[in-house]
Parts: structure tokens; C-alpha cells; sequence
């Protein structure tokens, strides 16, 4: 065969196979964008995150992010039981979701043992550089990035409370000492107690069933006044400890508006959907490419404060004026 007949065969060829090769780029042009997987793992309840995930997910739709079409969604709910987290993100990883994004402290760090490997955004964590769970803000390193409320909401709920009740001198503070992060708060409480002259009565709580028990300790105790430090256990039990106060008639303060709302004197805390919304910026980014560990690690802005006029008057306390102007809702 002469080179101008292997030329032209060649040609022929390639000009038989242009349809087929035209076709298949067609089909893989067309072919779905891989669905993302989105991972939130929640010590809490389906009722008690449903506002904040649904913040999230505006806030990831807001960026483009369509669900069902690009990303998707899987829940895993500890139900206030902190015992489950580990399962719940072992679980997940499994999964090999594309990131974690976590509520609090607690679910962050068992999220952190169960991989450095997938990226973990927390929505709101508390000290994240205390607890161990990055190296410094501006440089979290590792897999982990998101929003930071910091412990200083703690000593400023402190002062609140002293404000509300100018007398106070003991305070009952409930706390998990099971937690972590409720132990490094109710490390953190010392400091702004002292400096307000209070004393402060440790009511230990580790299941449901001690609630009663550290009721009576207070009343015993003389305590005037309630601080709750969170953790799911108490967020699980939000109405049985509101009631208590009442019963116990002790002013209390507590970290989640949701506690106001059920009957708490008063609370003060990050505006969590808000928080939740700020996450989804996070994660646009990872799913972007951009590295966790390279993404500083933001603070809290925005702050809500809620002021309960019902029980304020059913214990017999005059709310200062100070107080109300700062309220974000109060309650009639």
C-alpha cells in the first residue's frame, strides 16, 4: 500500500469515528455533577436544631448550593445523649462524607476522633483553641475551621444576673462535669465571680435523674439565684429545669433563648441561626477546594438577649431599665 493510499485510509478512518468520539464527549458533557455529600452531626434533637439546620441549608442555597441536585444531606442526631456522638460520626465517616458540620463543642471533638481526614466545620463551638480542637484562630491547621462563640459569654451571663438581681451573693450553678466543655466554663465562672462578689454553689448533674437532688442542693445551699453552664444534657432537659426554677422560685439565666421562651427568667447567648447561616460560607468554600485548616476560624457577632416579664413578675422581681433597653425580645 503507496503512503498517499495509507494517508487517505487513515483519514477515512478517523473521519468514521469523529460521530462516535462527538457523541461520548456529548454524554459525559451531560452527564449529572457529583452530589455532594454534607454530613451534620448534632448532640441535640431533630426539634431542638430544626431552626438552625434550616438556616444552614438557606445559607447554602443562598450560595448557589441546590439540594438534591449538587448536595445532599445526612443527619445524625445524639438526641442529647453525648454518649452516642462517637457512633454517630464513626458513622458518617463511613459515609465518606465531603465534610462534618457539627453544632457545639462536644460533637466537634468526637467528630475530631473519629477522622483528620474529612473536613469538620463547627457551628458553634466554644473555646475551639482550649478545647484543643485547633492550633490558634488564625491558623486553625488540621481538619478543622468554622465559628467560635468563645467562653467569655460565660462571665458576661454572670453579670447579667448580678445586674438583674443587684443583691445576689450565691449563686447555684448547674453543670455536667462529664463534659469537657462544661468543665472548662465552669473553670472560666471563677474569675468573673470573684470579681462580682458572688460565691458560687456547684450543683453536679450527670443524667437526668440528678436534676431533683441539685434542686434541693440549691434550696438547701440558700442559693439566690440559678446559672445554667450548657451541654445537650441540659438542653434535652430545657423544660424539667425551667419548672424546677420556678418551683425552687430562683431567678436563672440560662444560654439558648429557647429557655426564656419555655419560662427561664432570662437568656444570653449567640444567635445560633445566624451562626448556623455563617457555617454554610464555610463549607461553600472546602466544597471549593479550599483547605480547613487554612480557613481562620471566625467569632461570633451577633448576641441575643431575652427577658421573661411573666416570671420576672411571678417571682417578684422588677426587671432594671438598663436591662430592657438591651433586650432583644422580651417576653409579656
Amino acid at each position: 500500500m503507496t503512503t498517499r493510499r495509507k494517508i487517505r485510509r487513515t483519514l477515512i478512518l478517523a473521519a468514521a469515528a469523529w460521530p462516535v468520539l462527538a457523541w461520548a464527549g456529548a454524554v459525559r458533557a451531560q452527564a449529572p455533577a457529583k452530589v455532594r455529600r454534607i454530613g451534620l452531626l448534632t448532640p441535640y434533637s431533630p426539634s431542638d436544631t430544626a431552626l438552625w439546620h434550616q438556616a444552614f441549608r438557606l445559607g447554602l442555597r443562598d450560595l448557589g448550593w441546590v439540594e438534591g441536585r449538587d448536595i445532599s444531606f445526612e443527619y445524625r442526631y445524639a438526641e442529647g445523649r453525648s454518649d452516642r456522638l462517637p457512633e454517630l460520626a464513626a458513622d458518617l465517616v463511613r459515609l465518606k462524607v465531603d465534610v462534618i458540620v457539627t453544632t457545639v463543642s462536644t460533637d466537634a471533638l468526637a467528630a475530631q476522633k473519629a477522622t483528620r481526614a474529612i473536613p469538620i466545620v463547627m457551628a458553634v463551638a466554644g473555646d475551639a483553641v482550649a478545647l484543643g480542637l485547633v492550633e490558634s484562630l488564625a491558623r486553625p491547621g488540621g481538619n478543622v475551621t468554622g465559628l467560635s462563640s468563645m467562653s467569655e459569654l460565660v462571665g458576661k451571663r454572670l453579670e447579667l444576673l448580678k445586674e438583674i438581681v443587684p443583691k445576689l451573693s450565691r449563686v447555684a450553678v448547674v453543670w455536667n462535669p462529664q463534659s469537657a466543655v462544661a468543665t472548662l466554663y465552669w473553670k472560666e465562672i471563677q474569675l468573673p465571680a470573684r470579681q462580682l462578689g458572688i460565691e458560687l454553689h456547684s450543683l453536679e448533674v450527670r443524667d437526668p435523674d440528678d436534676f431533683d437532688k441539685a434542686f434541693e442542693a440549691a434550696t438547701k445551699a440558700r442559693a439566690g439565684a440559678l446559672f445554667v453552664i450548657q451541654d445537650p444534657l441540659i438542653v434535652a432537659n430545657l423544660k424539667r429545669i425551667v419548672s424546677l426554677a420556678a418551683k425552687s422560685r430562683l431567678p436563672s439565666i440560662y444560654h439558648l433563648s429557647e429557655f426564656a421562651d419555655a419560662g427561664g427568667l432570662a437568656a444570653y447567648g449567640t444567635d445560633r441561626a445566624e451562626m448556623f447561616r455563617r457555617a454554610a460560607t464555610f463549607v461553600d468554600k472546602i466544597l471549593k477546594g479550599a483547605k480547613p485548616g487554612e480557613l481562620p476560624i471566625d467569632r461570633a457577632t451577633k448576641f441575643e438577649l431575652v427577658v421573661n416579664l411573666k416570671t420576672a413578675k411571678a417571682l417578684g422581681i422588677t426587671i432594671p431599665q438598663s436591662v430592657l433597653l438591651r433586650a432583644d425580645r422580651v417576653i409579656e
